[in-house]
C-alpha cells in the first residue's frame, strides 16, 4: 500500500462518517492562506479527539499546540455549554490565527488560549482536566506528559499526537531530537505506575504515524 491509497481511504471514511462542516472547513483554509505548516490532526483524528473527549465526559480539558486552532475546534465541541479548554502555543502568529477561528466556531466561551512556552505557561494552570492532548514539539514530550499527568486525576485520558514518526521510533541509536523525545516519553510511561497506555500505528492523509493514549489510574 502506498500514500495515495491511504488518503483515498482516509477520504472515503470522511465521505460516509464526517458531514461538510464550514468552520472547520474555514479553519484550515484560514491557515493555508496564513502559511502556518500543514500538520493540523487529519478530520478522521480529529472526530476521534471529540469521540474521546465525548467517551471520558470531559468537562475539561488542556491541549498543548494549537497550531491553528483545528483540534481545539473538534475538543471543544465535546465540552458541556459550562465546560472549559486551555491550549497552549508557542508563535503569536498561530495563536492569533487560532484565536479568530475559534470566535467564529462559536467557542470562545469555552475556550482559552494561552500564547508562550508551554514550558513557561504549564506550571500556572488551573487543573485538574478530564483530557489532555499533546501535540507539540515532540523534543519536550517527557516533559509535557509530566505535566499533563500533574494535572490529571484518576480517569483522566491523556493522548500523545505523532509518535511513531514514519516508523523512525524504532532507532534506538538516533540522533533526532525528535525521535530521543519520543522514546524517552514511553520509557517514562512504560516505568509510571499511575498510567495504564498503549500506542496505534496510523496511516491516512497524515502518512505513517500514530498516538499513544494512557489512561491516569490513580
Amino acid at each position: 500500500m502506498d500514500q495515495q491509497t491511504w488518503t483515498a481511504v482516509d477520504q472515503y471514511f470522511t465521505s460516509k462518517l464526517l458531514p461538510p462542516d464550514p468552520a472547520l472547513t474555514a479553519t484550515l483554509e484560514s491557515s493555508r492562506r496564513a502559511g502556518l505548516p500543514s500538520i493540523a490532526v487529519s478530520p478522521s483524528q480529529g472526530k476521534l479527539l471529540h469521540l474521546l473527549a465525548k467517551l471520558t465526559g470531559a468537562k475539561s480539558i488542556l491541549e498543548i499546540g494549537t497550531l491553528g486552532g483545528y483540534s481545539t475546534i473538534w475538543l471543544a465541541r465535546a465540552l458541556p455549554a459550562d465546560g472549559r479548554l486551555v491550549t497552549l502555543e508557542y508563535e503569536p502568529k498561530h495563536a492569533e490565527l487560532a484565536t479568530a477561528n475559534i470566535e467564529a466556531a462559536g467557542l470562545a466561551d469555552r475556550v482559552e488560549v494561552k500564547v508562550g512556552a508551554a514550558l513557561d505557561t504549564l506550571p500556572g494552570l488551573d487543573g485538574p482536566f478530564d483530557l489532555s492532548f499533546i501535540d507539540a514539539d515532540k523534543v519536550n514530550n517527557p516533559t509535557y506528559f509530566k505535566w499533563a499527568l500533574e494535572y490529571s486525576r484518576p480517569g483522566s485520558v491523556i493522548v500523545v499526537d505523532n509518535v511513531v514518526r514514519g516508523g523512525a521510533v524504532v532507532r534506538a541509536d538516533s540522533a533526532d531530537p525528535s525521535i530521543r523525545g519520543v522514546r524517552e516519553l514511553h520509557d517514562l510511561i512504560a516505568a509510571e505506575p499511575r498510567v495504564d497506555a498503549t500506542a496505534l500505528q496510523t496511516v491516512g492523509d497524515k502518512g505513517y504515524d500514530g498516538l499513544t493514549i494512557a489512561l491516569v489510574t490513580a
